[in-house]
């Protein structure tokens, strides 16, 4: 046994509520946060479940604001302010994925209204105190508790309508969120713990919803390693991976969970060297002996795009994806050397197999 290393270890409170229908008691959650009014946030594409929000908020819903987009440009996020405060709203609802959350934590960074988030995917952010800003094409991230969302409501139910192709993108994007825990330079016992287990419900759920969608079962194993998975990325610094995401999602606007899926394999391999501890937890997770053919695998035999050429990135594009990612300083097991991070750009958008 692996002697116990001194390490700190930061928790954040929040309230969970996990189970099929649990939806239905959103309304009684406002009292626990001390709510009255409350704006409810989606994207336009998910009006319709916002709308079943409003109804079971009755008179409490202050009304709904369906401009939620992904990477939050700071424009959208000027608006929902605006909106929450002439409404008279001293909370939000978010429903939806890491964009509706993302909404939320952006009017509460500047208001400190409370938020009850509730996921219909697999992002993990509402587990997290991270908020993300795009302005001028460039997304910005940092921590703030004010951001937090006070409950989280984990209805599985609302996660079927969720498209299979969907739901393996958004589950390797928060796998994503514990690999990168897993070799945190402030890592821990505790989160690595959630880690292991969060990447392997998730490597049995995604399979599982592929077989079948409807597979209720399956998907709360989905949300459950959803739910540890946010938390170590809300515990955790992140490296490489991350922030290459995020370069990649705000710089040029390519779709997140496919981002995220497409190159954590590339980023295992990168830092496999320096990560063999964490590699083997990740790979022993998903029943396997490498982490990063692995993840790779289980993106390539669930349908899940594997190139960044395949979801809008140009070959002209590369350079400075480089550039920029090169020019902020973060924490990686292996250096940020800029011909390494070149080639492995041009492996992620080829989609050719993972290489060290």
């Amino acid at each position: 046994m692996t002697a116990v290393q001194a390490f700190t270890f930061q928790s954040h409170a929040q309230r969970v509520l996990f189970g099929a229908g649990t939806l239905q008691r959103t309304a009684p959650e406002l009292d626990a946060i001390g709510a009255h009014k409350a704006i409810v946030l989606c994207t336009p594409h998910q009006r319709a479940q916002a709308e079943q929000v409003a109804a079971l908020l009755g008179g409490r819903a202050a009304g709904i604001f369906d401009a939620a987009v992904m990477h939050v440009p700071i424009e959208t996020a000027r608006e929902a302010r605006r909106f929450a405060a002439q409404h008279g709203a001293d909370c939000a609802v978010a429903i939806g994925g890491g964009s509706t959350v993302g909404l939320g934590k952006a009017i509460a960074f500047d208001s400190g209204l409370p938020i009850l988030a509730i996921p219909t995917t697999y992002a993990g952010s509402e587990m997290t105190p991270i908020y993300g800003l795009t302005e001028a094409g460039i997304k910005r991230t940092g921590r703030d508790l004010r951001v937090l969302p006070r409950t989280v409501i984990y209805d599985p139910q609302l996660t079927l309508a969720l498209p299979v192709r969907m739901s393996v993108v958004s589950g390797i994007n928060a796998i994503a969120h514990a690999a990168e825990g897993l070799y945190a330079a402030d890592g821990n016992p505790v989160a690595s713990l959630l880690a292991e287990e969060g990447i392997a419900a998730l490597g049995r759920a995604l399979p599982a919803i592929r077989r079948d969608a409807g597979d209720v079962q399956a998907r709360a194993d989905a949300l459950y390693g959803t739910w540890l998975c946010g938390k170590v990325l809300g515990s955790v610094g992140m490296g490489l991976h991350h922030k290459l995401c995020h370069t990649l999602g705000g710089s040029f606007n390519l779709p997140h969970a496919e981002t995220h899926t497409i190159v954590l394999p590339h980023v295992l391999a990168y830092n496999a060297g320096a990560a063999a501890h964490a590699m083997q937890r990740i790979a022993r997770a998903l029943d396997a002996t490498d982490a990063a053919q692995a993840v790779y695998a289980l993106a390539r035999d669930n349908g899940a795009p594997l190139a960044l050429k395949d979801i809008g990135l140009q070959a002209g594009d590369l350079d400075r994806a480089c550039a920029i990612a090169l020019a902020n300083e973060y924490p990686n097991p292996r250096p940020v050397e800029a011909k390494a991070l070149r080639q492995l750009l041009q492996n992620a958008f080829d989609g050719a197999p993972p290489a060290a």
